[in-house]
């Protein structure tokens, strides 16, 4: 009953979300303006420079997109330039929305954050070289990159295949992985321990990790355009990812391939979204979104739990999210890197701001990380 309840009210809400607007010039806060004026130049001068693909930033402050700029090309060979609804791949974005769908199951009981992993992925007792001793790994472990298990699977062609086969590779690697150190004891990325964590909410929440997304949190929001898979409506304003080689051409081979999928790599990096529909979670985040994703004090509880991922304390990591601290700012959110791509999205939560940033070029001087750190820290100290 209580799930029924819940369902009726993300339904409600999240037709009134969609119905909002979500860019106007005319909404940019004056004391904006200036910064963003600068931003803009600056971009445009870095990207006539760099010369491969193209780049899309967006400003969010509160519940609105309320500047976006468009830099480059979504497909250099016919000169398509981007706009709010071209798609990306934002790689490890995704795992923000693996980690809130985590979230969804706790508040309905399903599972607990301190549930060992193995209660719904036995097949974790299969990797190798395991500390003597050691308690299982927790789900809280895997979802704040604390499991202990290495980066990357040890089997060979796990980023290749449909999204349809990623269960299936993931339990066929999970014996070829290895323990890079003591769970419980070391921050360390892990590609693999979010790939099993996605497996785990599957089979907790008793329907595909796909649909769970898709009809828990992107529905919800109103994000039509994201998807984990390259569908015709992705593919019809898709930004084609491009490679920069040494001498500095551009190579879209492998981009195009993964458009076929990407393996085990489903929970962790498989999702296409636009600068539309990552502003409605942008908003979300920043706590203007629509209510039913997730309880308000559950959200804001869950931005306050974080570890520290470097001996500086500069930055960290949380359920499902990154920390960048650049003296008193302090930003929350996640980026991205795939073939061919690179995305970043960050909020500050205290001044109600969020800025995102696409870009569809691998290894090129203009990257979304830096691009959209440096923008949001400018508009914060403004505020």
């Amino acid at each position: 009953m209580r799930i029924a309840i819940r369902l009726a009210v993300v339904a409600v809400w999240g037709a009134v979300w969609c119905a909002l607007p979500l860019a106007s010039q005319r909404a940019v806060p004056a004391h904006l303006e200036p910064i963003l004026a600068q931003v803009n130049a600056s971009l445009s001068a870095e990207m006539a420079k760099d010369g491969i693909g193209g780049l899309s930033i967006g400003v969010v402050s509160g519940s609105r997109l309320v500047w976006s700029q468009h830099y480059g090309y979504a497909e250099t060979e016919t000169k398509r330039v981007p706009d709010n609804d071209t798609s990306y791949r934002i790689g490890s974005i995704t795992k923000q929305f693996t980690a809130l769908a985590l979230l969804q199951l706790v508040e309905q009981g399903k599972l607990r954050l301190t549930d060992p992993l193995e209660r719904f992925v036995p097949e974790i007792t299969q990797v190798k070289n395991p500390p003597a001793a050691t308690p299982p790994i927790t789900l809280l472990q895997v979802v704040t990159m604390h499991s202990g298990l290495a980066r990357e699977p040890g089997c060979a062609n796990h980023s290749v295949g449909p999204v349809s086969a990623w269960q299936k590779i993931v339990v066929t690697c999970l014996p070829q992985t290895m323990y890079a150190n003591e769970p419980g004891t070391t921050y360390l990325y892990s590609n693999i321990g979010y790939a099993s964590l996605g497996l785990a909410i599957e089979r907790a929440g008793g329907r595909p990790f796909v649909d769970l997304v898709t009809d828990g949190i992107l529905k919800p929001l109103g994000m039509t355009r994201s998807a984990f898979e390259a569908t015709p409506t992705i593919r019809a304003n898709l930004a084609h990812g491009y490679q920069r080689r040494r001498d500095g051409t551009a190579n879209r081979t492998a981009p195009d391939r993964e458009l076929e999928g990407r393996g085990y790599r489903v929970p962790n990096g498989a999702l296409f979204s636009t600068m539309n529909d990552l502003a409605r979670f942008v908003a979300w985040e920043l706590g203007e979104g629509p209510a039913g994703i997730l309880a308000k004090a559950a959200q804001d509880a869950n931005y306050a739990r974080a570890f520290f991922s470097n001996a500086a304390m500069t930055a960290g990591y949380g359920v499902g999210f990154q920390v960048v601290r650049r003296g008193d700012v302090v930003m929350l959110g996640h980026g991205g890197s795939t073939a061919g791509y690179h995305a970043s999205a960050l909020v500050h939560r205290p001044s109600k701001i969020g800025v995102i940033a696409l870009r569809n070029c691998d290894s090129c001087p203009v990257d979304a990380g830096p691009v959209a750190a440096r923008t949001l820290e400018q508009l914060a100290r403004a505020k």
